[in-house]
């Protein structure tokens, strides 16, 4: 007895991923060593950095007095006495703040020790004594063990001698020695304040012949892409610093205010410290606030004080954060929230504090030029705040990861801003297309793809109730202008109603091709086209097929759409199935579509086929079809990202 011959399925032909070529070697060395010259060389860069991004800050304050007839020279050098006088204004209240708090802190000590007691007897002590009692409880039904008898005929071991006390004295310093201890912390940061101003100066004055010079090293080749990059990050860069400056500043008034009227000392301290703090993501804030709340403690011996300057920092973080910056920075700073987290952690590992502060802004210069440069474009997909991905291919790799739930979320999401027929064509079809790609590559099991196109039908069919927003009317084309009004209103093409009655007799006959995912795509094209009220039904290729074709399923039908993905190639199989309804329905109108497949005058077979690249233009021209208006041509339908 002879088995069956089955046929041979070619196996899956899946690619192997891409060896890593020399570029990616050259990369990857690179970015080590830039990254290892960034840590050893940080005595240097950093105040170079400072001095680059004070300039972006005081480049607008330049720029308001060049406005008022200022000359250049006059203009930075007005910009720069105010930065100093600002900064050197700020250490000096700091300085006098932390002086005159330092005085009062003996006073505060009696308070201080006894919040630490009382908060140690109710957390540390009761943890204590309930670890005494389970001890006691332990040993009273834990047996006594004898002790071991001491060994006879050893003599007892001698004591030890006791120690000679030692004392070490140093020799007094020096004036010199004396002078250098008490100004050696502050030669330091004036010594950094000085270069970063002297660096300011000369890139303010030559900031014009800087960009052309980063131009020419950068992007000669393409002095548009090179130009937009430069603008858009010293823009974004100048509005960051004064929308930030700003919303510190503010804060940090706030703050002072109400720590003056609550009754804690040192307010305007803790303002000054709340606004440079913020400098500092998400734990800046904070910082000042367990220092002004420790202080309140220590003050009151209630911790009324305390919760009042806790519910202070909480109300000011929330509304500088949730609501003004948002509005100032467009709800985004163009950074994602892990980003910022990553970036600090960086940062603050490479150059310490001062690392800790610039994070933000040398993080949101990299990802505004990887917008631009295609070999920092990892940069802006990794720590930038757009998506990564867009909703077709979100749409297609929750389907590959078997997750229809998160799918179905992301169109309920859409379909608040979109309608269903634009979520259709702009999410669904482009992740069909992605689909049919990956299957003509061959990379699906067979169970795999079975899986796959389940799940996306039952995506349709919950989707089958969802309501959502009325369909956008397409653009009205501009006529050309006519001899006379008369001739303009006789010469008028009807515009299509929504609301327009079906003629009788009228309904459509959906046609799925051969394709791996046409039945998906003819299941929408059948909730799209009974959404607008015209009866149709579904059919299938092998209905189609020589020597058996279904006559019954299209016979009397008006209307035929042939539902496929693989209109754009047309192939031998799609002019057939073309072919034979013509012959046995030849007053029906034939849609093909939605694959993008246009009109050839040398393709006999097709001629006399109404081509679509959309649902939206498959159910208009069904629709037109249907209530006997002035078929209007297909409109190409925006894709959005």
């Amino acid at each position: 007895m002879k088995l069956p011959l089955t046929p041979q399925r070619s196996p899956n032909r899946v690619y192997p991923p891409g060896v890593p070529g020399l570029l990616g070697l050259t990369s990857t060395i690179t970015a080590v060593v830039v990254v290892c010259g960034l840590y050893f060389g940080r005595e240097v860069l950093m105040p170079i950095t400072l001095a680059v991004l004070l300039s972006f800050l005081l480049a607008p304050l330049v720029g308001v007095l060049r406005r008022l007839h200022f000359g250049q020279l006059p203009s930075i050098f007005v910009a720069v006495v105010v930065a100093l006088v600002t900064l050197l204004a700020i250490s000096t209240l700091i300085g006098a703040q932390v002086a005159q708090l330092a005085g009062s802190l003996p006073q505060y000590q009696a308070a201080i020790e006894l919040k630490i007691e009382s908060v140690q007897e109710k957390t540390v002590g009761r943890a204590d004594a309930l670890l005494s009692r389970a001890a006691s409880a332990l040993a009273r039904v834990t047996p006594d063990h004898p002790n071991p008898p001491h060994e006879a005929g050893r003599a007892p071991k001698p004591s030890a001698a006791a120690p000679m006390p030692v004392e070490v004295h140093e020799p007094m310093p020096s004036p010199l020695q004396l002078a250098q201890k008490v100004f050696s912390p502050v030669v330091g940061p004036l010594e950094t304040m000085f270069i970063v101003m002297v660096v300011t100066i000369f890139i303010l004055m030559q900031r014009e012949d800087l960009r052309d010079r980063l131009i020419r090293l950068f992007g000669a080749r393409d002095l548009h892409r090179t130009t937009t990059a430069i603008n858009d990050a010293a823009s974004r860069l100048s509005r960051y610093f004064v929308a930030q400056l700003g919303v510190n500043v503010g804060a940090g008034t706030i703050i002072a205010l109400g720590l003056a009227i609550i009754g804690v000392p040192g307010a305007l301290l803790f303002g000054v410290l709340t606004a440079l703090l913020r400098f500092v993501p998400y734990i800046g804030t904070w910082i000042a606030a367990v220092l002004a709340v420790v202080l309140a403690a220590a003050i009151q011996p209630q911790w009324t004080m305390a919760v009042a300057t806790i519910i202070l920092f909480v109300v000011v973080d929330v509304v500088a954060g949730q609501v003004v910056e948002p509005l100032l920075y467009g709800h985004s700073s163009g950074l994602s929230p892990l980003a910022v987290v990553v970036a600090a952690i960086f940062w603050s590992w490479l150059w310490g504090p001062v690392g800790l502060v610039l994070s933000t802004p040398l993080t949101l210069c990299l990802v505004t030029l990887g917008r631009y440069a295609e070999r920092l474009r990892f940069l802006t997909v990794l720590l930038g705040d757009q998506p990564a991905l867009t909703p077709a291919q979100n749409f297609y790799q929750r389907m590959l990861a078997d997750d229809p739930h998160e799918a179905i979320v992301q169109a309920d999401r859409l379909l608040k801003e979109m309608p269903v027929v634009q979520y259709y064509d702009d999410v669904a079809r482009e992740g069909l297309r992605l689909a049919r790609n990956d299957a003509l590559r061959g990379v699906f099991a067979p169970d795999q793809l079975g899986r796959i196109n389940e799940t996306l039908l039952d995506i349709v069919e919950n989707l089958e109730q969802v309501e959502s927003l009325p369909p956008t009317p397409p653009p009205a084309q501009p006529q050309p202008p006519s001899e006379s009004d008369g001739d303009a209103a006789a010469t008028e093409e009807p515009t299509p109603d929504q609301n327009a009655p079906l003629l009788p007799g009228m309904r459509a006959v959906c046609i799925a091709g051969r394709g791996a995912f046409d039945e998906v795509a003819t299941a929408i094209a059948l909730q799209l086209l009974g959404r607008r009220g015209l009866p149709v039904t579904a059919a299938y290729y092998a209905q189609f097929r020589k020597g058996s074709v279904d006559a019954a399923s299209i016979e009397g039908a008006p209307i035929v759409c042939i539902v496929t993905l693989d209109a754009s190639e047309a192939p031998p199989y799609l002019r057939n199935l073309v072919r034979r309804i013509r012959e046995r329905a030849p007053a029906a109108s034939i849609v093909v579509g939605i694959g993008g497949m246009s009109e050839r005058e040398d393709e006999t077979p097709m001629s006399g086929t109404t081509n679509v690249n959309s649902f939206a233009d498959l159910v208009e021209q069904c629709m037109q079809v249907a209530t006997n208006t002035a078929p209007q041509p297909p409109r190409l339908v925006e894709r959005t990202s």
